[in-house]
């Protein structure tokens, strides 16, 4: 691809973000350079091979197929030829610590069935839920996700529609107007921990992942997310963009309140008129624009934010297990005695508590290129505080303490496991912090409040500089894979088309 100045562009981020909106810009016409300080395509999306196992590092379920689909498709291509997506049956289950589970499938009848084995009395308050979590998905998802909400009359319009639906009663509330079994009320409002909120002050517009989940289902992609990513990386290559790894952003380079290109950590300028941040937000306003007067996004400002919490996420792979733990399927989330308590110790207190409620991750059920023949891989993933609190928790200290606790508790799951582990590795909000240069060491950028959402989250288009762009976890529509992937696609419908190309005049003129 031949280029000019004016339609070079700069994506700082290889995070499922970043490589969407390279993909955007090269379906416009741009000249894209991706810049990442990993090894490997995917940000929090990518994976570590480890003694034969391949660890993905973050995010394991893939919902909405479309917005790949459609994502692929504005490049001219079809996602499905690129990347084997298998569909779950069950998609999860959830259990508790009386022995009781819960099984979330596609199929409204079996949903049902579930509820009523647990408590027959909420079977009409879950289909009372089924459709808030409708109603929520008209507005919150076809109406907000993918439209650019820089603009407050955006946000402002719809109001009474928010107002209408209660927007303003958390998930947890709704879930507790629905149903009373406390054992539902977990399952219907935990969804925003996997975007980084607190269920009791989030939204009740979350409700509408039931809704994704039943109309579109739960899938995981052969290969794992970093299949994805690796997808992307050739789709951007092929449009004739690079993808330039184990390179480090140390400035956005401004003049005159505009974007001219970015520094690197080696003292190199590269310049580009146009300039995409996937970098967290909060790492783009402090650091990337640290010398720069800022309008909106001040180190004030966005310390005043609520952050999302931290994980602490045990990678291990075990030794013929294959065939054992048969009860044992592809997505597993356990629950602890407490589930407010635990929720304000980590998102208040800022404890990080004895008791915890993990998600355990067994992608070889379903994808036997992770572990070698027989064997397993796992990923543990525990909820914990970011390191935001004025004590914050010291992980030198308590990494192998909690590791241990961590070990107790999943003894109960795979009894026998740990005599079993040939390889591991953890990961702690330490590590979030200094591997993704996520502020607080947050797991997904700013919490997904409702006066944290929409205008009222860093925008897409950037009010500190001219031709500086933002997509990913910490900007609109918020995090989770379908969330980061649809900020491209709103960044897709606030930058023009590059402008033409001059044609070559002939040598002989």
């Amino acid at each position: 691809m031949t280029s000019n100045d004016s339609n070079t562009a700069i994506v700082i981020g290889a995070g499922l973000g970043g490589l969407a909106a390279a993909m955007r810009l090269g379906a416009k016409g741009y000249a894209v350079t991706v810049l990442d300080r990993l090894d490997r395509p995917g940000g929090r999306g990518s994976s570590v091979m480890q003694d034969g196992h391949r660890f993905d590092l973050g995010p394991t379920i893939i919902t909405v197929p479309q917005v790949y689909e459609d994502l692929w498709a504005a490049c001219g291509r079809d996602f499905h030829r690129d990347v084997d997506l298998r569909p779950m049956d069950p998609f999860y289950e959830v259990r508790w610590p009386d022995g009781s589970k819960f099984v979330a499938r596609q199929d409204t009848d079996a949903m049902l069935a579930e509820v009523a084995r647990l408590s027959p009395g909420d079977v009409k308050g879950y289909q009372c839920f089924l459709k808030d979590s409708e109603r929520r998905y008209v507005l919150g998802f076809e109406g907000m996700v993918a439209k650019p909400m820089h603009r407050l009359w955006e946000t402002i319009k719809v109001l009474p529609e928010f107002a209408m639906l209660r927007a303003d009663r958390s998930i947890l509330g709704l879930a507790k107007a629905r149903v009373k079994d406390p054992r539902l009320r977990m399952a219907l409002s935990f969804h925003p921990l996997f975007i980084g909120g607190d269920p009791r002050h989030v939204t009740s517009m979350y409700a509408l992942v039931a809704y994704l989940e039943k109309q579109f289902g739960v899938h995981y992609a052969m290969g794992g997310v970093q299949a994805i990513a690796d997808a992307m990386v050739n789709v951007i290559r092929s449009q004739g963009g690079q993808v330039r790894l184990g390179v480090e952003v140390d400035e956005i380079v401004v003049d005159s309140d505009t974007a001219k290109g970015v520094r690197l950590s080696d003292g190199q300028v590269l310049d580009a008129p146009l300039v995409v941040s996937n970098a967290d937000a909060g790492h783009t306003y402090q650091r990337l624009l640290r010398w720069k007067q800022r309008k909106r996004w001040t180190d004030r400002k966005l310390k005043s934010r609520r952050w999302s919490m931290g994980l602490f996420v045990w990678y291990f792979g075990t030794k013929g297990t294959a065939e054992m733990w048969s009860d044992v399927g592809h997505h597993t989330i356990t629950n602890a005695p407490r589930y407010e308590g635990l929720l304000k110790d980590i998102f208040m207190k800022g404890k990080l508590a004895d008791d915890m409620s993990l998600y355990i991750h067994r992608p070889s059920k379903t994808d036997p290129s992770v572990a070698p023949q027989g064997d397993d891989t796992f990923y543990v993933l525990s909820p914990v505080p970011h390191l935001g609190f004025d004590k914050p928790v010291d992980w030198a200290v308590e990494r192998d303490v909690y590791k241990a606790k961590v070990q107790a508790e999943v003894e109960k799951y795979l009894p026998g496991f740990a005599e079993r582990i040939v390889t591991e590795m953890t990961l702690t909000p330490e590590d979030f912090r200094d591997r993704y240069l996520s502020p607080n060491g947050s797991g997904f950028s700013i919490e997904p409040r409702i006066l944290q959402s929409a205008w009222f989250r860093p925008h897409n288009v950037s009010e500190e500089a001219k031709g500086l762009y933002l997509v990913g976890a910490g900007t609109h529509p918020g995090a989770g894979v379908p969330g980061v992937i649809s900020s491209a696609e709103v960044l897709g419908k606030l930058v023009p088309d590059a402008p033409a190309q001059p044609e070559l005049k002939m040598a002989a003129e």
